[in-house]
């Protein structure tokens, strides 16, 4: 853990959106927020992804000296997003002598539901999410992959085995729960309204996770599929 307060650059392309921070050392944050309703338009990730971090870092008022580190969203989400934002992380804090710091884009989903119970769901495509539990801050249920009916299964276990002590009534957000609201709203599952803020991984929560990280070698961090790409060689 760092235990001083710190300047972070945060990026995270795990959705279509493309998103950047800055966290500056005073606390102040110059964001380039993603768009809740990008998730049906094709994804820019190379075109935008650069601009936004120049916006950020401009606004901040800082140069690359004055960071003490990188923070990149390793997924799980989409394929091409993540290797474009490590892959511009790395880059970045290869060029300027700075560490980079990994953080779950699920976690970063979660920081923005504001609810006891947090299940932030990524659209894996193929009819299938990325989700995770947290409670309390804390992860109860590692990321996996899985399709909706399954997510939605889990959590009734997970209602009836606690039905005797205290009641487990999660809520959700994120592309993936918005794709299936019908799906997990069955299982007593609370979703976002359409258009939420909620719904979008924000780099202002990528920033602020990462300042509880460690630092690590570029090279160490790699992304976090969950499972095979769609496209495979011929």
């Amino acid at each position: 853990m760092n235990d001083d307060p710190v300047s972070i650059l945060g990026v995270d392309t795990s959705s279509a959106a493309v998103s950047a921070c800055v966290l500056r050392a005073d606390g102040e944050a110059f964001e380039v927020a993603p768009d809740p309703v990008r998730a049906g338009r094709p994804p820019a990730h190379a075109q935008e992804l650069m601009p936004a971090i120049a916006d950020v870092m401009e606004r901040a008022g800082l140069q690359w000296g004055h960071l003490a580190a990188i923070a990149v969203g390793v997924g799980p989400g989409a394929f091409t997003g993540l290797r474009i934002g490590l892959a511009t992380a790395r880059a970045l804090a290869g060029a300027n002598g700075l560490p980079l710091r990994g953080v779950s884009s699920l976690a970063a989903l979660a920081e923005g539901i504001e609810s006891h119970t947090r299940l932030p769901v990524i659209d894996a495509k193929r009819g299938e999410v990325f989700a995770a539990l947290y409670e309390d801050g804390k992860e109860l249920w590692p990321p996996f992959a899985a399709r909706p009916e399954a997510v939605a299964e889990r959590v009734r276990e997970e209602a009836a085995a606690r039905a005797q002590r205290s009641s487990f009534v999660p809520s959700a957000a994120g592309d993936g729960s918005v794709r299936f609201r019908q799906v997990l709203e069955s299982a007593g599952i609370r979703v976002a309204p359409e258009g939420s803020g909620a719904h979008a991984v924000r780099a202002l929560h990528v920033c602020r996770l990462a300042a509880e990280a460690p630092d690590e070698l570029p090279a160490t961090i790699v992304p976090e599929y969950l499972r095979a790409p769609d496209a495979r060689p011929l």
